[in-house]
């Protein structure tokens, strides 16, 4: 019985938390490419620096987890940081909406969803779940 978890003989070591978040990461980037490429959606320019911030994630954590190196995987969490900042205020802007100013596509315009979720709520949730997975690593690395 493995008392650090509760005893339920599940227990996630460094590497995998850091290979789940690689793969967190690369649905996500693979899904913002298809959402422009694939479906034709113009993304606004928060759209643009959030992939700016999540795209490296996919090198940063792989080779974190390949390298079996979880301190590495913590370079990660100022671009997770930022990046679900601004995934956060991009929601914001689409509940209140409230144009950001920028761009040819507004900010606050909805184009697609997902289960209910806006591409900015789905944004926030990716940085959400590799942040967790690289901190929760990082402490067990």
């Amino acid at each position: 019985m493995n008392s650090r978890n509760g005893g339920t003989g599940v227990s996630l070591d460094a590497r995998s938390l850091l290979a789940f978040g690689t793969l967190v990461a690369l649905v996500a980037t693979a899904g913002s490419l298809y959402l422009s490429l694939g479906l034709g959606l113009t993304p606004c320019r928060l759209c643009w620096y959030q992939r700016i911030l999540m795209y490296p994630q996919v090198v940063v954590l792989g080779v974190a987890a390949v390298e079996r190196r979880p301190a590495v995987a913590r370079t990660a969490l100022p671009l997770v940081g930022l990046g679900g900042g601004l995934a956060a205020y991009h929601s914001w802007l689409q509940v209140t909406q409230t144009t950001c100013g920028i761009g040819a596509i507004s900010c606050a315009q909805i184009q697609y969803r997902v289960l209910g979720l806006t591409i900015p709520n789905l944004s926030l949730l990716a940085f959400l779940i590799v942040g967790i997975a690289v901190a929760v690593a990082w402490r067990r690395g």
